[in-house]
């Protein structure tokens, strides 16, 4: 269990990206929110009975968004053996990440929206932010009121609908009209619950691509940012066209998946890279960890011949490369901070500013998360419960 936070904290010599660079800086932090944050501020009056921290110069970042994590487990597809445990709160807070999006895969039968939503809430209790999405793969999308606007509408941590399956052959194949139909309920859902109302869409490795989102969108009035394609990046082709589509206003994600030297793929660092050097919208692009999902390999028939488990930690390990390859750091933390924030509706996360939660992460020499503070609470690398900081952690 967590110490109580403190009321009020004062980090102080803390080298702020914010996620611009702010330089050496104060962060007084106030019920679990930042109060101020400037190079010098006065301590707080005696009464307040504040923790202060000096931080002497570490790198201090807001805590990473992952926003495609199968929070419930994943996995499935090499039968009942392979379904994949729910992630620990424990497991998010080690890898800095201090607010997650939850949705369901492969499995949308046994796994349920109903069971999705209690471990969002279950999360959010250990001081994750924790959102969702309702349906899962395949059409008809599975909910919990039985609608995608019933659900938005009366379930609070629901903001949108993912993850549909598309250009796989674990896809229910939806046609061009279910597919728009889909979208119009997120986007209208959105509109009523003052949510994001994103169709988060899994792209597989099918020769059609994008194409079905390109089709949908020709075919409606619907806006492009209703559409958010993860996995962008596991095919080279699929990237350059998700690079067309983020130029015509439609986010898109690339995840942290291992890819081999001899795969037809780009590792999430360099995706990065070659999106930053193209001209399509720098605020569109996002990054996530599929963690807890599946990695399987196929044979031609189809059938799993190995699979590998994803980790959260690999955004903190993807950070850490693009930024050694050369990418600054204040250019490299937007699609894991500020971005997602404005894609999935996330107000009052993903920088460093006042007003905002007090959800950051302190980085240590290699760039990988130290500790992390959320909503005003320390807790240590291993993302257990940590002692509150003082002066030289004493």
């Amino acid at each position: 269990m967590a110490e109580s936070p403190a009321m009020f904290s004062l980090l102080r010599n803390a080298r702020v990206w914010a996620p611009e660079a702010l330089g050496v800086c104060d962060l007084a932090v106030v019920n679990g929110r930042i109060a101020a944050l400037a190079p010098a501020l006065d301590s707080f009056p005696s009464w307040c009975n504040a923790i202060e921290t000096d931080l002497e110069g570490r790198t201090v970042i807001p805590a990473l968004i992952d926003g495609h994590v199968h929070i419930t487990g994943g996995g499935g597809e090499a039968g009942p053996g392979s379904r994949i445990p729910p992630l620990s709160a424990e497991t998010f807070r080690a890898a800095g990440i201090g607010t997650v999006v939850g949705l369901l895969g492969t499995d949308d039968t046994t796994r349920t929206t109903g069971d999705l939503v209690a471990w969002t809430r279950e999360l959010g209790a250990q001081d994750v932010s924790a959102y969702c999405l309702t349906g899962g793969y395949h059409v008809p999308l599975t909910t919990l009121t039985g609608s995608v606007r019933g659900d938005m509408a009366w379930i609070d941590v629901v903001i949108g609908v993912g993850e549909l399956a598309i250009s796989d052959h674990r896809s229910s194949r939806p046609s061009n009209e279910e597919l728009v139909r889909i979208a119009a309920d997120a986007h209208v859902g959105g509109l009523m619950s003052g949510k994001a109302g994103i169709l988060h869409l899994h792209i597989g490795d099918g020769p059609a691509g994008l194409d079905p989102i390109r089709k949908a969108l020709a075919s409606s009035d619907l806006p492009a940012a209703v559409f958010h394609p993860t996995h962008v990046n596991r095919r080279k082709a699929l990237f350059e066209e998700a690079l067309d589509l983020a130029r015509q206003g439609s986010p898109v994600d690339v995840t942290a998946f291992p890819v081999a030297a001899d795969e037809d793929g780009w590792a999430a660092p360099d995706a990065l890279i070659r999106y930053l050097e193209s001209d399509a919208p720098d605020d569109l692009i996002t990054m996530t960890s599929d963690g807890g999902g599946c990695l399987p390999a196929f044979d031609t028939d189809g059938q799993v011949t190995s699979y590998e488990v994803a980790a959260p930690r690999a955004l903190a390990d993807a950070f850490r490369a693009a930024v050694v390859a050369g990418v600054p750091i204040e250019t490299a933390l937007p699609c894991l901070t500020t971005n997602p924030a404005r894609v999935f509706g996330l107000v009052g996360k993903g920088a460093l500013e006042r007003g905002k939660a007090a959800d950051l992460v302190v980085l240590d020499d290699l760039l990988m998360p130290q500790r992390v503070m959320l909503g005003g609470t320390w807790y240590g690398p291993d993302g257990t419960a940590s002692p509150r900081m003082r002066s030289n952690d004493d």
